[in-house]
């Protein structure tokens, strides 16, 4: 027992600065997709820890230091407070692009036997343990990878309420509660959940003003809460509640930039979103319409997430400036492209501009070899326009060469284009789902 907490005072430092690391690139994740959320961070305090550990021995048996670390998951802890409980999916989502999971989350409240008797539910939040991917860090602080992290996201009023439960159910300095203080908090968890349903209305209401015509947005946050709730129109409630929101920051920046900053005017992309989530959040299928529209806002986008794009992507040694070069070859080749793909849309009379480059793609023959590669360019360029993390000049000027190759072969080679009726057939019965770009 002394063993592990002498290791473990020598080591809090590192799990201090894990923590940190981790609040860090998910608050700054959270804040990009437009969630409102207070996040903190805290290394497990020594004297706290080493009477937690004497408690759980009782049960636990340890044999080994190594036992005691792999039995306490908390250590290093970060605490996610969510202005609006419904948003909490929308967080699992960003924990699991952002970092590894080293665990199944686990969700409260839990089928185990409560403390006490209670009317109601109590605690409702979901727990992951992660780790920081190496991709995400540079080679000084490749380290903290190794150091596994709780991530417990829950409302802000729940986390008061568990606070104060916490502190008295299972860490009494005045011996245990009484039936009366039992009750008094679990009282206070009823009023709680009813908080909880509350803040609930207010994110509703607020997406509803939001979306007033006749406005401005004001704020990214502004236009997150408008989105959802245009989103929904079209996409329906339950499509849109697991959805992944994206980068609502950089989106907002963008439609300011080209004054499309209105409530009316984003409804027209919002009309012809799908819901494959997975593939492309909310603001990347809005971001690439907007740049379908007009190709030269390309270096409007490009500024903008020079400023926008978050210094999380802690990995980062190299300047951006050494790879500017080859983005905007790249960029260059990839608006000629959809130039071409675009009129050969438009012979087949497809309307261009509401789809994407492998929709268009669709209305050509191409050869397997020529189709492998329009997907492959396809995802790299996503990644290079959403993604947070930019590839080395080498890796663009790979693409590049593969973009030139497949242009020059649709050029050159007399591609035949489908009429638009005859590039696929309907179900018998019910609405056919657009395929994701």
């Amino acid at each position: 027992m002394s063993v592990f907490i002498g290791r473990y005072r020598k080591e809090f430092d590192f799990y201090e600065q894990a923590c940190r690391m981790v609040a860090q690139l998910l608050d700054t994740s959270l804040q990009s997709a437009g969630i409102r959320a207070i996040v903190t961070s805290r290394a497990k305090n020594p004297t706290r820890l080493e009477t937690k550990v004497r408690q759980r021995a009782i049960k636990a048996k340890y044999e080994s230091v190594d036992a005691i670390f792999e039995d306490i998951v908390d250590l290093a802890g970060v605490r996610v407070a969510l202005y609006f409980p419904g948003e909490r999916e929308e967080v699992g989502k960003i924990v699991r692009d952002r970092f590894l999971l080293v665990a199944d989350p686990k969700t409260f409240p839990t089928t185990a036997e409560p403390t006490y008797k209670k009317r109601f539910s109590g605690y409702w939040a979901t727990h992951y343990r992660v780790r920081i991917p190496d991709s995400s860090l540079n080679e000084a602080q490749k380290r903290y990878s190794e150091a596994r992290v709780e991530i417990q996201v829950a409302s802000v009023l729940m986390h008061a309420w568990s606070e104060v439960e916490h502190d008295l159910v299972y860490k009494p300095l005045q011996g245990a509660l009484s039936e009366e203080e039992y009750a008094i908090l679990d009282e206070l968890n009823g009023l709680v959940l009813s908080g909880e349903i509350a803040l609930e209305r207010l994110q509703r209401a607020g997406e509803l003003r939001a979306s007033t015509h006749g406005r401005e947005y004001t704020n990214h946050y502004d236009l997150a809460a408008s989105l959802l709730d245009r989103g929904r129109e079209n996409l329906g409630s339950g499509s849109v509640n697991e959805a992944a929101i994206g980068r609502v920051d950089v989106l907002y920046e963008l439609l300011r930039a080209t004054n499309l900053n209105t409530p009316e005017q984003l409804a027209k992309y919002v009309k012809v979103l799908h819901d494959d989530f997975e593939m492309r959040p909310l603001a990347e299928q809005i971001i690439d319409q907007i740049l379908a529209e007009d190709p030269s806002r390309y270096a409007t986008y490009e500024q903008i997430r020079l400023v926008e794009t978050p210094v999380a992507a802690l990995a980062s040694d190299t300047p951006r400036s050494s790879q500017n070069h080859a983005i905007g070859e790249f960029m260059a080749l990839w608006i000629e492209y959809e130039k071409y793909l675009r009129q050969q849309a438009a012979t087949a009379g497809v309307a261009p501009f509401s789809l994407g480059p492998m929709k268009l793609l669709s209305h050509l023959q191409l050869s397997p070899e020529m189709a492998a590669s329009a997907d492959r360019l396809r995802r790299f360029r996503n990644q290079l326009v959403h993604g947070i993390e930019v590839p080395d000049s080498e890796t663009i000027g790979a693409a590049c060469a593969e973009l030139r190759t497949l242009l020059r072969a649709l050029k050159q080679e007399p591609t035949k284009a489908k009429p638009r009726n005859a590039t696929s057939k309907r179900a018998p019965t019910g609405k056919r789902k657009p395929k994701p770009d």
